[in-house]
Protein backbone atom coordinates (compact mmCIF):
# COMPACT_ATOMS: atom_id res chain seq x y z
CA UNK A 1 0.00 0.00 0.00
CA UNK A 2 1.40 3.64 -0.63
CA UNK A 3 1.44 6.07 2.51
CA UNK A 4 -0.93 7.71 1.56
CA UNK A 5 -3.25 5.12 1.12
CA UNK A 6 -6.60 4.39 3.47
CA UNK A 7 -5.88 1.07 5.84
CA UNK A 8 -7.86 -1.86 4.37
CA UNK A 9 -9.19 -4.28 6.55
CA UNK A 10 -10.91 -8.00 5.43
CA UNK A 11 -12.98 -8.48 8.74
CA UNK A 12 -13.51 -5.10 11.38
CA UNK A 13 -13.70 -8.07 13.55
CA UNK A 14 -9.87 -9.43 13.54
CA UNK A 15 -7.42 -8.83 11.52
CA UNK A 16 -4.83 -11.51 9.58
CA UNK A 17 -1.16 -12.11 8.84
CA UNK A 18 -1.44 -10.83 5.50
CA UNK A 19 -2.84 -7.56 6.08
CA UNK A 20 -0.71 -6.89 9.07
CA UNK A 21 2.62 -7.53 6.74
CA UNK A 22 1.17 -5.37 4.02
CA UNK A 23 1.48 -2.57 5.90
CA UNK A 24 4.81 -2.75 6.12
CA UNK A 25 5.77 0.37 3.64
CA UNK A 26 3.58 2.52 5.76
CA UNK A 27 5.06 1.22 9.26
CA UNK A 28 8.67 1.81 7.50
CA UNK A 29 7.40 5.73 6.69
CA UNK A 30 7.32 6.39 10.94
CA UNK A 31 10.00 7.77 12.76
CA UNK A 32 9.26 6.55 16.34
CA UNK A 33 12.16 8.57 17.20
CA UNK A 34 10.12 11.80 17.08
CA UNK A 35 8.56 10.25 20.73
CA UNK A 36 11.55 9.71 22.47
CA UNK A 37 11.90 12.45 25.09
CA UNK A 38 14.76 14.21 25.40
CA UNK A 39 16.10 14.07 29.51
CA UNK A 40 19.28 15.57 30.96
CA UNK A 41 21.95 14.04 30.78
CA UNK A 42 24.68 14.73 33.67
CA UNK A 43 26.44 18.09 32.93
CA UNK A 44 23.26 19.60 31.58
CA UNK A 45 23.72 18.05 27.81
CA UNK A 46 20.00 17.54 26.22
CA UNK A 47 19.91 13.48 25.02
CA UNK A 48 17.49 12.59 22.68
CA UNK A 49 17.65 9.09 25.12
CA UNK A 50 16.78 8.79 28.41
CA UNK A 51 19.31 6.49 28.58
CA UNK A 52 20.47 2.95 26.72
CA UNK A 53 21.70 -0.18 28.54
CA UNK A 54 25.35 -1.72 28.95
CA UNK A 55 26.38 -5.23 28.43
CA UNK A 56 29.45 -6.95 29.50
CA UNK A 57 31.86 -7.00 26.34
CA UNK A 58 35.19 -8.60 27.81
CA UNK A 59 37.72 -8.96 31.01
CA UNK A 60 41.18 -7.27 30.68
CA UNK A 61 43.73 -7.47 33.18
CA UNK A 62 43.69 -4.62 35.74
CA UNK A 63 45.12 -0.92 34.78
CA UNK A 64 45.87 1.49 37.52
CA UNK A 65 42.76 4.03 37.36
CA UNK A 66 40.01 1.34 37.14
CA UNK A 67 37.50 1.27 39.09
CA UNK A 68 37.62 -1.19 41.98
CA UNK A 69 33.66 -2.29 41.39
CA UNK A 70 34.10 -3.34 37.88
CA UNK A 71 36.84 -6.37 38.97
CA UNK A 72 35.80 -9.47 37.83
CA UNK A 73 36.60 -11.98 40.66
CA UNK A 74 35.75 -14.63 38.90
CA UNK A 75 38.35 -14.51 36.36
CA UNK A 76 41.00 -12.46 39.26
CA UNK A 77 40.29 -16.00 41.00
CA UNK A 78 40.87 -18.05 37.66
CA UNK A 79 43.73 -16.16 36.61
CA UNK A 80 45.47 -14.91 39.84
CA UNK A 81 45.94 -11.76 38.34
CA UNK A 82 43.47 -9.09 38.60
CA UNK A 83 40.68 -8.55 35.86
CA UNK A 84 38.68 -5.49 35.03
CA UNK A 85 34.68 -5.91 33.57
CA UNK A 86 34.78 -4.17 30.71
CA UNK A 87 30.92 -2.86 29.25
CA UNK A 88 29.79 -1.18 25.83
CA UNK A 89 27.04 0.72 25.25
CA UNK A 90 23.43 -0.66 23.54
CA UNK A 91 23.65 0.69 20.03
CA UNK A 92 20.10 -0.58 19.05
CA UNK A 93 17.30 0.24 21.57
CA UNK A 94 15.10 -2.43 22.91
CA UNK A 95 11.30 -1.34 21.26
CA UNK A 96 8.35 -3.24 23.29
CA UNK A 97 4.87 -3.51 22.51
CA UNK A 98 2.29 -4.31 25.28
CA UNK A 99 -0.54 -5.40 23.48
CA UNK A 100 -3.97 -5.43 24.96
CA UNK A 101 -6.77 -8.38 23.52
CA UNK A 102 -9.30 -8.56 26.39
CA UNK A 103 -12.75 -9.06 25.51
CA UNK A 104 -13.51 -5.24 25.82
CA UNK A 105 -11.12 -4.46 23.06
CA UNK A 106 -13.46 -6.84 21.03
CA UNK A 107 -15.85 -4.12 20.19
CA UNK A 108 -16.94 -1.40 17.85
CA UNK A 109 -20.12 0.42 16.45
CA UNK A 110 -17.93 1.98 13.62
CA UNK A 111 -14.38 1.29 11.67
CA UNK A 112 -13.40 -1.68 13.43
CA UNK A 113 -13.12 -3.22 16.84
CA UNK A 114 -11.00 -1.53 18.99
CA UNK A 115 -8.76 -4.82 18.99
CA UNK A 116 -8.39 -4.68 14.89
CA UNK A 117 -6.83 -0.99 15.12
CA UNK A 118 -4.28 -1.52 18.05
CA UNK A 119 -3.01 -4.38 16.35
CA UNK A 120 -2.92 -2.48 13.23
CA UNK A 121 -0.99 0.62 14.83
CA UNK A 122 1.56 -2.36 16.51
CA UNK A 123 2.12 -3.47 13.26
CA UNK A 124 3.43 -0.03 11.97
CA UNK A 125 5.23 0.18 14.94
CA UNK A 126 6.93 -2.89 14.67
CA UNK A 127 7.80 -2.12 10.89
CA UNK A 128 9.13 1.29 11.89
CA UNK A 129 11.20 -0.21 14.95
CA UNK A 130 12.71 -2.28 12.31
CA UNK A 131 14.06 -0.14 9.93
CA UNK A 132 15.64 1.92 12.51
CA UNK A 133 17.25 -0.87 13.61
CA UNK A 134 16.22 -1.04 17.12
CA UNK A 135 15.14 -4.58 18.81
CA UNK A 136 11.58 -5.45 18.94
CA UNK A 137 9.60 -7.24 21.40
CA UNK A 138 6.58 -7.61 22.59
CA UNK A 139 3.91 -9.20 25.34
CA UNK A 140 0.35 -10.18 24.18
CA UNK A 141 -2.28 -10.83 26.42
CA UNK A 142 -5.86 -11.45 26.48
CA UNK A 143 -7.92 -12.17 29.87
CA UNK A 144 -6.46 -15.81 30.21
CA UNK A 145 -3.27 -16.19 27.86
CA UNK A 146 -0.10 -13.78 27.91
CA UNK A 147 2.87 -14.64 24.96
CA UNK A 148 6.13 -12.66 26.37
CA UNK A 149 8.90 -12.46 23.18
CA UNK A 150 12.02 -11.11 23.98
CA UNK A 151 13.57 -8.16 21.79
CA UNK A 152 15.55 -9.56 18.81
CA UNK A 153 16.46 -7.93 15.47
CA UNK A 154 15.33 -8.09 12.01
CA UNK A 155 12.28 -8.66 10.18
CA UNK A 156 11.62 -12.33 11.87
CA UNK A 157 11.25 -10.51 14.72
CA UNK A 158 8.16 -8.39 13.73
CA UNK A 159 6.77 -11.44 11.76
CA UNK A 160 6.79 -13.50 14.95
CA UNK A 161 5.61 -10.67 17.10
CA UNK A 162 2.31 -10.69 14.30
CA UNK A 163 2.22 -14.60 14.45
CA UNK A 164 1.83 -14.18 18.06
CA UNK A 165 -1.03 -11.54 17.73
CA UNK A 166 -3.07 -13.58 15.01
CA UNK A 167 -2.85 -16.61 17.07
CA UNK A 168 -7.24 -18.03 17.51
CA UNK A 169 -6.39 -18.06 21.01
CA UNK A 170 -6.95 -14.22 21.25
CA UNK A 171 -9.36 -13.79 19.35
CA UNK A 172 -11.88 -16.63 20.06
CA UNK A 173 -12.45 -15.74 23.94
CA UNK A 174 -13.61 -18.83 26.25
CA UNK A 175 -14.32 -18.22 29.93
CA UNK A 176 -12.26 -19.96 32.39
CA UNK A 177 -11.39 -20.54 36.10
CA UNK A 178 -8.09 -19.44 36.12
CA UNK A 179 -6.87 -15.83 37.37
CA UNK A 180 -7.01 -13.37 34.41
CA UNK A 181 -3.44 -12.26 32.86
CA UNK A 182 -4.41 -8.59 31.83
CA UNK A 183 -3.47 -8.03 35.58
CA UNK A 184 -0.02 -9.10 35.65
CA UNK A 185 1.09 -8.62 32.63
CA UNK A 186 2.30 -4.82 33.52
CA UNK A 187 4.12 -6.11 35.83
CA UNK A 188 5.69 -8.49 33.86
CA UNK A 189 6.42 -5.75 31.88
CA UNK A 190 8.35 -3.67 34.43
CA UNK A 191 10.25 -6.29 35.36
CA UNK A 192 11.47 -7.55 31.57
CA UNK A 193 12.06 -3.94 29.56
CA UNK A 194 15.63 -2.87 30.04
CA UNK A 195 16.90 0.62 30.73
CA UNK A 196 16.34 2.76 27.37
CA UNK A 197 13.44 1.09 25.88
CA UNK A 198 10.65 2.41 24.09
CA UNK A 199 7.84 1.06 25.06
CA UNK A 200 4.29 1.59 23.47
CA UNK A 201 0.89 0.36 25.73
CA UNK A 202 -1.93 -0.45 23.31
CA UNK A 203 -5.39 -0.44 25.25
CA UNK A 204 -8.35 1.10 26.26
CA UNK A 205 -7.36 0.63 29.61
CA UNK A 206 -10.41 -0.48 30.70
CA UNK A 207 -10.42 -2.38 34.17
CA UNK A 208 -7.34 -2.85 34.64
CA UNK A 209 -5.63 -3.21 38.15
CA UNK A 210 -5.09 -0.58 40.75
CA UNK A 211 -1.23 -0.38 40.78
CA UNK A 212 -1.38 0.48 37.01
CA UNK A 213 -0.03 3.82 37.75
CA UNK A 214 2.85 2.93 40.13
CA UNK A 215 3.62 -0.06 37.47
CA UNK A 216 3.77 3.04 34.62
CA UNK A 217 6.07 5.60 37.08
CA UNK A 218 8.38 3.08 37.32
CA UNK A 219 8.69 2.05 33.83
CA UNK A 220 8.65 5.91 32.55
CA UNK A 221 12.05 6.43 35.56
CA UNK A 222 13.84 4.87 32.36
CA UNK A 223 12.45 4.71 29.48
CA UNK A 224 10.00 6.19 27.03
CA UNK A 225 6.34 5.13 27.63
CA UNK A 226 3.66 5.98 25.07
CA UNK A 227 -0.10 5.46 25.80
CA UNK A 228 -2.15 4.35 22.50
CA UNK A 229 -5.64 4.40 23.89
CA UNK A 230 -8.12 2.62 21.50
CA UNK A 231 -11.95 3.85 22.24
CA UNK A 232 -15.10 3.34 19.79
CA UNK A 233 -16.74 6.84 19.62
CA UNK A 234 -19.67 5.75 21.47
CA UNK A 235 -17.97 5.57 24.35
CA UNK A 236 -17.33 8.72 24.30
CA UNK A 237 -20.19 10.51 23.34
CA UNK A 238 -23.80 8.46 23.15
CA UNK A 239 -25.88 8.93 20.02
CA UNK A 240 -28.87 10.96 19.65
CA UNK A 241 -32.12 10.11 22.17
CA UNK A 242 -33.30 6.73 21.83
CA UNK A 243 -32.98 2.84 22.06
CA UNK A 244 -30.13 1.05 20.54
CA UNK A 245 -28.80 -2.40 20.25
CA UNK A 246 -25.45 -3.28 20.12
CA UNK A 247 -23.75 -6.57 18.92
CA UNK A 248 -21.05 -7.37 20.53
CA UNK A 249 -18.72 -10.60 20.04
CA UNK A 250 -21.21 -12.88 21.17
CA UNK A 251 -23.67 -10.89 23.00
CA UNK A 252 -26.12 -8.41 22.12
CA UNK A 253 -25.84 -4.89 24.31
CA UNK A 254 -28.86 -2.08 24.58
CA UNK A 255 -28.67 1.23 25.30
CA UNK A 256 -31.18 3.66 25.84
CA UNK A 257 -29.65 7.16 25.66
CA UNK A 258 -33.08 8.76 26.00
CA UNK A 259 -33.19 8.04 29.84
CA UNK A 260 -32.68 11.05 31.99
CA UNK A 261 -29.00 11.59 32.65
CA UNK A 262 -27.78 9.02 30.42
CA UNK A 263 -25.66 11.57 28.42
CA UNK A 264 -24.11 12.84 31.45
CA UNK A 265 -23.23 9.38 33.28
CA UNK A 266 -22.01 7.97 29.96
CA UNK A 267 -19.74 10.93 29.75
CA UNK A 268 -18.73 10.61 33.20
CA UNK A 269 -18.20 6.74 33.35
CA UNK A 270 -15.64 8.20 30.02
CA UNK A 271 -14.00 10.22 31.78
CA UNK A 272 -13.04 8.63 34.95
CA UNK A 273 -10.77 6.30 32.48
CA UNK A 274 -9.77 9.51 30.45
CA UNK A 275 -8.56 11.69 33.50
CA UNK A 276 -6.31 9.18 34.99
CA UNK A 277 -4.55 8.39 31.91
CA UNK A 278 -4.54 12.46 30.77
CA UNK A 279 -2.42 13.13 34.19
CA UNK A 280 -0.18 9.74 33.71
CA UNK A 281 0.58 12.06 30.32
CA UNK A 282 2.19 14.80 32.32
CA UNK A 283 4.31 12.93 34.32
CA UNK A 284 8.03 12.89 32.41
CA UNK A 285 8.64 9.79 29.72
CA UNK A 286 4.47 9.43 29.05
CA UNK A 287 2.74 10.70 25.96
CA UNK A 288 -0.85 9.77 25.38
CA UNK A 289 -1.89 9.19 21.68
CA UNK A 290 -5.53 8.61 21.18
CA UNK A 291 -7.45 6.44 18.62
CA UNK A 292 -11.19 6.23 17.76
CA UNK A 293 -12.26 2.93 15.94
CA UNK A 294 -13.46 5.06 12.79
CA UNK A 295 -10.67 6.80 11.87
CA UNK A 296 -7.57 4.90 10.42
CA UNK A 297 -4.55 4.50 12.27
CA UNK A 298 -2.19 4.98 9.66
CA UNK A 299 -3.33 8.64 9.19
CA UNK A 300 -3.42 9.05 12.78
CA UNK A 301 0.18 8.13 13.79
CA UNK A 302 1.52 9.69 10.57
CA UNK A 303 -0.17 13.15 12.68
CA UNK A 304 1.47 11.78 15.86
CA UNK A 305 5.01 10.52 13.99
CA UNK A 306 7.59 13.03 12.13
CA UNK A 307 8.09 10.99 8.48
CA UNK A 308 11.11 9.30 8.00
Amino acid sequence: MSNTAETTIASPARIDLAELIGLKQAGEALNIDALRVRALDSGGYLSRIKGRGIEFDEARPYQEGDDLRTIDWRVTARTGKPHTKIFREERDRPVIIWLDLRRPMMFATQGAFKAVRAAQAAAMVAWSAVANGDRLGGLVFSEYEQVELRPRLGHRSALNFFNTLTESMFWEHEERNNEPEGHRSLLRLTRVARPGSQIFLLSDFRGLAAPFEQHLRQLARHSDVSLMQFFDPVEKQLPPPGRYQIDMKGRSVSIDTDRLGAQADHKRRFQAIQMPLEELAKFPGVKLLEFSTASDPCRLLKKYFESR
